[in-house]
């Protein structure tokens, strides 16, 4: 079993597709099947059911596709490691992180990075708080970058900014120039949140504990997945919502008015790196962690 034949496989198994796999890889097709082919020959297992012109994984397939991610995140974290034993920093470094970090707060580490290390690639992939942990537990990220507290988990978690959430409506809500909320104000209200998981929602759910309050005590019209998602449903008007000062400031318009919290302790947060304590750092690694507690 060849790396190429296991990145042939996954290609497959996560598209359902050997003709839309051979183009990702840019392979012909026929290269994509005899790899497949190949592979199952010498393991004496059937990988996949072809069924008229689809294929399916078979349940050993399934159960392969998970290995197969593994081997390859530990290929290519060897291969980070003889990249970082060059003189010249090179490489590539992996970092998936939450919505809030990644688009208001990293980015300009980000481009102090590439200044000073040209020869570094950044693969930047954005997700949530959850999504960010489990990528550096599995070894597809170096690092990532969370909102708020984590579950009890072995990764190391360092604390590098603070971020505050602040309550959101729009400029014509009856509610907006209310001084304070109480459990109640909160329950009469119409809420849209960003989806379970994500740094922001955490953040909210400590906030409301604040007031005796969970999600479910609440009228929740929507859960979304991004920022601007929620704050496009707001300004559209009747609803509230709590999120980032970060994110609210660059999408401040004339439809949405901002509150800081007064009535209960502010809901402040941390923004926080993730690394895995058996994993090796690459000095690009170290190098982008240096720049984000410097501020």
């Amino acid at each position: 079993m060849t790396l190429d034949q296991v990145r042939i496989f996954l290609a497959v198994a996560e598209r359902r597709h050997v003709t839309r796999a051979a183009e990702a890889l840019n392979l012909t097709q026929s290269a994509v099947s005899s790899a497949i082919s190949a592979l199952e020959a010498q393991h004496g297992v059937r990988l996949f059911d072809r069924v008229g012109r689809g294929i399916e994984p078979t349940e050993a397939g399934l159960t392969f596709m998970e290995a197969a991610r593994s081997l390859l995140a530990q290929a290519e974290t060897t291969k980070l490691v003889l990249d970082d034993l060059a003189s010249e920093m090179r490489g590539r470094l992996r970092i998936t992180a939450s919505q809030t970090v990644a688009s208001y707060w990293l980015p300009r580490h980000l481009m102090a990075l590439h200044d000073r290390h040209p020869g570094v690639e950044i693969d930047l992939t954005v997700g949530n708080t959850a999504t960010a942990a489990a990528a550096v537990m599995d070894g597809t990220a170096d690092l990532g970058f969370v909102e708020g507290e984590l579950p009890s988990s072995d990764l190391h978690i360092q604390v590098v900014a603070r971020d505050e959430l602040v309550l959101v409506l729009a400029r014509d809500h009856a509610e907006r120039r209310r001084p304070s909320f109480s459990a109640g104000d909160y329950r009469a209200l119409r809420w849209v949140l960003r989806e379970p998981g994500s740094g922001t929602r955490s953040a909210f759910e400590t906030h409301l504990r604040a007031l005796n309050l969970a999600t479910g005590d609440l009228e929740v019209t929507l859960e979304l997945p991004s920022n601007e998602a929620v704050l496009a449903a707001v300004a559209a008007g009747g609803c509230v919502t709590m999120l980032s000062r970060r994110a609210v400031g660059s999408f401040r318009t004339r439809h949405i008015a901002l509150r800081r919290v007064t009535w209960t302790p502010r809901p402040l947060r941390t923004f926080s790196v993730l690394t895995h304590p058996q994993r090796h750092k690459t000095r690009a690694a170290r190098a982008l962690v240096g720049l984000v507690t410097a501020g």
